[in-house]
């Protein structure tokens, strides 16, 4: 009788893996462990992960690490420094534009201001130009004196009045220093002047003067004399 061949003479175990037979902790070979060992311990088994994890036990993944634009030194790192160098730029180039911008305001509001000025000096000298004949009769019947009373000398005033309100204003006063600018001579004469006077001095108004502002409407006709 043949005895069958005995295994392990060695001392060797059967590959487990290799039959498929199943393990002290497991199931097949190659699979998880579902209960604790003989002794109730309980074993941590680890898989292969996602991306970004270890395959090792206890090893560092991608997770693990936290990205910063700063180094070690806590200070700026260099792709940070040039988008805060462009920032800046940037930031002065719009405040520049401001100000040049505000500038360009200012100066274009004086200017309207300005024209809005003389356009209306322009307007009520229109008007007091076209008055003129008027008023050189109301400065003859008052130097004639037949605006003494009477309700012609109060329309006088009233039309007087209202052109003041406008900046009209009424130049040529006898005994005043004669001034080109103002004044037009029509006659020299020799006449008795005011005590003190040392220059050419209008000593009748033959026809007032009128102005607004600045601007000279119409200068005073006069005569003239000078000191002896």
């Amino acid at each position: 009788m043949t005895e069958s061949p005995k295994h392990g003479t060695s001392g060797e175990q059967p590959d487990a893996t290799a039959s498929g037979a199943t393990g002290a902790g497991g199931d097949a070979a190659g699979t998880p462990p579902r209960g604790g060992s003989a002794h109730g311990e309980r074993h941590h088994t680890y898989y292969e992960g996602g991306p970004g994890a270890s395959s090792e036990p206890g090893g560092e993944d991608e997770f693990d690490h936290t990205t910063s634009d700063s180094d070690e030194s806590g200070e700026p790192s260099e792709a940070e420094g040039v988008v805060l160098a462009e920032e800046d730029t940037m930031a002065a180039t719009l405040l520049a534009d401001l100000q040049r911008l505000q500038a360009e305001y200012v100066n274009y509001k004086k200017r309207v201001d300005r024209d809005r000025e003389v356009i209306r000096h322009t307007a009520v000298g229109s008007v007091v130009e076209s008055l003129l004949p008027v008023l050189d009769d109301i400065h003859m019947a008052r130097q004639a004196g037949d605006l003494a009373d009477g309700p012609f000398a109060s329309i006088a005033d009233k039309l007087e009045a209202t052109l003041g309100r406008f900046g009209v204003e009424r130049v040529g006063e006898a005994g005043q220093e004669f001034d080109p600018n103002v004044h037009e001579a029509l006659m020299h004469v020799e006449a008795e002047l005011p005590e003190g006077a040392t220059g050419t001095t209008v000593v009748q108004v033959l026809q007032p003067g009128y102005r607004i502002g600045d601007r000279l409407v119409r200068a005073a006709r006069v005569s003239v004399a000078d000191p002896a």
